[in-house]
């Protein structure tokens, strides 16, 4: 059971429902599982809530779906009463294996897709339910999140149009850069970091792993990730490095300058394993020279952690890269979709954010600090602890 500061207090906002968009129906129902476990427990405690109507359920997952007409043009559809509920609506913008058919051609689904049918189900729901939150975990268009010259501003647009439609709060994974969020300084908006379950999964999936400064060190692959990285290397007590992106401006290829050259500064890597840690692997490329760069330097291990693996030019590089000693261990998140043929390689390790997720939506319900969740020190000292304990043995 979690841990509330206040079991007295722990009446809900409303009757928790869950929406999950079809990208995510099967991440939505592992999530449920754990919510339905979690509150019977709570009960145990609390018998105030047991007696609530709509508290212990069978199931909180809504019958939700957003079909298309032949042209192309969808709508959304919500087959349960949702009146004074509480609404997490759970939408994956990045699986692009869903289809739909338009005029008979069969095109693929794109975030912009899924953005659109996430606010089709905000439009179902809007005054009915007592108060709606998104939980979105790749922030839509969050790489978009500023402007240079004449462009648009996509991610700030996106924002104020879901707050515009009666979104109380969003709820987002490792945002691109979260300072977003001030496009929309009035409304919820909150963005959890993967941390202990990076650290977790290193800790089952690979052997020998050695946390110290002697034997541990923390890369960021370029500025924007220093925070992450910081934050990582403070709290395991290891040295951190990080790599700067020199690009050519002159030119664009595919949206974005091209990176001419890493450079590195920190202290040396030789002997020990890296972690590069970071929000997301695109196609790849810039995480793959970085990691390159360090076995050149003279590193024993490189682990590649990050929130999103999107894995846009396939797995062949990673494979050779792999093959070649370049890393060892690959570890990203379940918040998003990934292609099947990931699961069977050496190199991945998944690490599992249904049971952390879980939890937010059901202090959310009860209106409960985050504080606590959105820094999991506490968890990761246990962690470190539990490990000492086990070498000592």
């Amino acid at each position: 059971m979690y841990e509330y500061d206040n079991l007295e207090n722990l009446m809900p906002v409303g009757p928790l429902k869950i929406a999950a968009l079809e990208g995510c129906r099967e991440f939505g129902e592992t999530v449920n599982r754990y919510l339905i476990q979690t509150r019977k427990e709570t009960a145990q405690v609390n018998a105030a809530l047991a007696r609530m109507p709509g508290y212990i359920e069978d199931s909180y997952l809504l019958d939700c779906k957003c079909p298309r007409f032949g042209s192309g043009e969808g709508k959304g559809q919500i087959n349960t009463s949702v009146r004074g509920a509480d609404l997490y609506i759970l939408v994956d913008v990045c699986n692009y294996s869903l289809t739909y058919s338009v005029c008979g051609y069969e095109n693929h689904m794109s975030p912009d897709n899924h953005f659109q049918d996430l606010k089709r189900i905000i439009s179902a729901a809007t005054g009915k339910a007592k108060r709606i939150s998104v939980v979105m975990p790749f922030l839509y268009e969050g790489r978009q999140h500023k402007r240079t010259k004449r462009e648009s501003l996509d991610c700030s647009l996106a924002l104020q149009e879901l707050v515009s439609m009666g979104v109380s709060n969003i709820i987002t994974f490792d945002a691109h850069d979260p300072r977003v969020q001030n496009a929309i300084p009035l409304s919820g908006f909150d963005s959890f970091m993967a941390t202990y379950q990076f650290l977790k999964a290193l800790v089952d999936t690979v052997e020998d792993f050695q946390i110290d400064n002697d034997h541990l060190m923390v890369i960021s692959p370029d500025e924007g990730a220093m925070s992450r990285a910081v934050y990582f290397s403070s709290i395991l007590g290891v040295d951190m490095g990080m790599f700067y992106k020199r690009r050519d401006y002159s030119t664009v290829v595919n949206g974005r300058n091209p990176i001419v050259a890493h450079e590195f500064l920190g202290d040396s890597v030789k002997g020990k394993d890296v972690i590069i840690v970071d929000d997301m692997i695109s196609s790849g490329d810039s995480m793959l020279d970085v990691a390159k760069q360090i076995k050149q330097r003279g590193a024993k291990r490189v682990f590649v952690c990050t929130t999103f693996g999107l894995f846009t030019d396939g797995l062949e590089r990673f494979d050779e890269f792999y093959e070649k000693g370049y890393i060892t261990k690959v570890v990203t998140t379940n918040l998003n979709y990934r292609m099947p043929e990931l699961f069977k390689k050496p190199y991945y390790a998944e690490a599992d954010m249904t049971r952390f997720l879980a939890m937010i939506i059901d202090h959310l319900n009860h209106d409960v600090t985050l504080s606590k969740i959105e820094s999991p020190t506490e968890k990761i000292n246990e962690l470190l602890n539990s490990m000492r304990i086990l070498k000592q043995k």
